[in-house]
């Protein structure tokens, strides 16, 4: 019997969890460790490993296959391109202090699309394969230039019926046009919304009127939209945290269940901000804390709240295929199935990276709308786009669920090939998988019930997670 390489990590006194290359893990303790490290695995060892597809007996049985199939499944597969990020406007009617995209004031010049760059994107839409496609408008604040989400929409749609669009906005001015537009059924919008009134106000509108404004047009888009077509994403001050309940109590207030919370980005006027050599570690505190909370919560109340980087990540941990989050996809192929196109018709491979090229930092745009892709600049950045062969993630435990952040580890740090165990990237979801083995394996019902809601199973058991005795 030949076992797959094994990769371990404690979790505990005398627990410690194991996982192979193709993503199967189980629990077992230490002394299995080493009967696994001397070459003397006993009997049951053997029927374990056999019973669980961490082993096989020759090249080809059919638990050689299983292994390569399950492998197979853990690798983001390269698409076509059906999804766009569009920034028709880099100028923006709000002054946030820690935007992350540096925009350019209201009543700038220079900072949207010319009449050609629009030709050059519909031109680029009508390019796509379809059969369906999807549009996000990004800025800046889009519905300042609502002349062209309006002509790129209709122009969408009568190429591809059924596509879907997105508006990013900070909901702050709304005229009947702009409602008219996001009224559409195949419309749906984002937003931000820091917790309670008072935060909101703090980060991001700064007088009560701002705020008066943006809260009563959130209403009212969650009443005329619906809540399922609303979204919206907190941005988290590490040195002023929300308060838990004020800060749930502001998304269930619109019927939102799902909540995003992002620690400020290290882009754009951030990178202004006093750096903090703990701030990964306080971070992680925070966000731990924050899913023990959120447990708590839903027991209490049976209203299912999730975090959703949490949910997206343990769905990764459990099972293959979940590559929706671009982050946790390896290999994470760079100008594949998304691409963004800026407001000077610039074309990036994440918004990130868009944020990057606009203060300078380094160039990590792709080609122009007219020109097309540089291809030879994609291929360099796909090059250093996965872990599977990173000198420290090869001996991670995590590494079949992780994925990779070049953009971030060059925002930070300004190079790709830096230890990776040193990179914000990994010390955040080290932590982060760290916490889900440790909430999968709590025995008491909160926790299990708010797991199978959160990894989308009808429960949760010890049957979920393989233990060595």
């Amino acid at each position: 019997m030949t076992v797959w390489p094994l990769k371990f990590r404690e979790v505990g006194a005398e627990r410690m969890i194991f996982a192979d290359d193709a993503g199967g893990y189980f629990f077992a303790d230490r002394p299995f460790l080493d009967r696994y490290a001397a070459g003397s695995l006993c009997e049951a060892d053997e029927v374990f490993l056999r019973a669980n597809g961490h082993s096989f007996q020759e090249q080809g049985d059919p638990d050689w296959m299983g292994f390569a199939y399950r492998w197979t499944a853990r690798q983001a597969r390269q698409r076509t391109l059906d999804y766009l990020i569009l920034v028709p406007t880099l100028r923006c009617n709000l002054t946030c202090d820690y935007c992350q995209v540096s925009r350019a004031p209201e009543s700038a010049a220079g900072f949207d699309w010319t009449e050609a760059t629009l030709d050059h994107v519909l031109q680029l839409i009508s390019a796509m394969k379809g059969p369906r496609v999807k549009i996000e408008f990004q800025g800046g604040e889009p519905l300042l230039r609502i002349d062209i989400l309006e002509r790129v929409r209709t122009f969408a749609r009568e190429r591809f019926p059924g596509s879907q669009f997105v508006v990013c906005t900070n909901l702050q001015r709304l005229e009947e046009r702009e409602w008219a537009f996001l009224e559409a059924e195949d419309t749906f919008l984002s937003t931000s919304l820091d917790g309670d009134p008072a935060t909101h106000e703090r980060q991001r509108t700064h007088t009560p009127a701002l705020t008066k404004a943006f809260l009563g047009n959130l209403k009212d888009a969650v009443q005329r939209l619906g809540p399922g077509r609303v979204s919206a994403l907190p941005t988290i001050d590490i040195d002023r945290p929300p308060d838990f309940d004020a800060l749930v109590d502001s998304f269930e207030l619109y019927g939102m269940q799902s909540i995003y919370l992002r620690p400020i980005n290290h882009q754009g006027f951030a990178r202004r901000r006093r750096g903090d050599p703990n701030a990964v570690a306080r971070w992680n505190s925070f966000h731990a804390a924050f899913i023990d909370y959120l447990i708590e919560r839903n027991h209490r109340t049976g209203r299912y709240v999730e975090e959703y980087y949490f949910s997206q990540s343990l769905r990764r941990f459990v099972r293959s295929g979940v590559d929706e989050h671009v982050d946790l996809r390896n290999p994470n192929f760079f100008a594949s199935d998304y691409l963004v196109v800026d407001h000077d018709g610039r074309l990036y491979p994440t918004d990130e990276a868009r944020m990057l090229s606009r203060i300078g930092r380094v160039d990590l745009s792709v080609g122009d709308v007219a020109a097309g892709l540089d291809h030879q600049k994609v291929q360099l950045l796909n090059q250093a786009s996965l872990n599977n062969f990173d000198p420290d993630c090869i001996h991670c435990v995590y590494q079949p669920f992780c994925g990779t952040d070049v953009v971030d580890d060059l925002s930070r740090t300004g190079r790709v090939d830096g230890p990776r165990s040193e990179t914000w990237f990994c010390g955040r979801h080290m932590a982060l998988f760290d916490k889900i083995v440790e909430v999968i394996q709590r025995s008491d019902e909160p926790a299990r019930a708010s797991v199978a809601r959160w990894a989308r199973v009808p429960s949760w058991g010890d049957h979920m997670f393989p233990r060595l005795a």
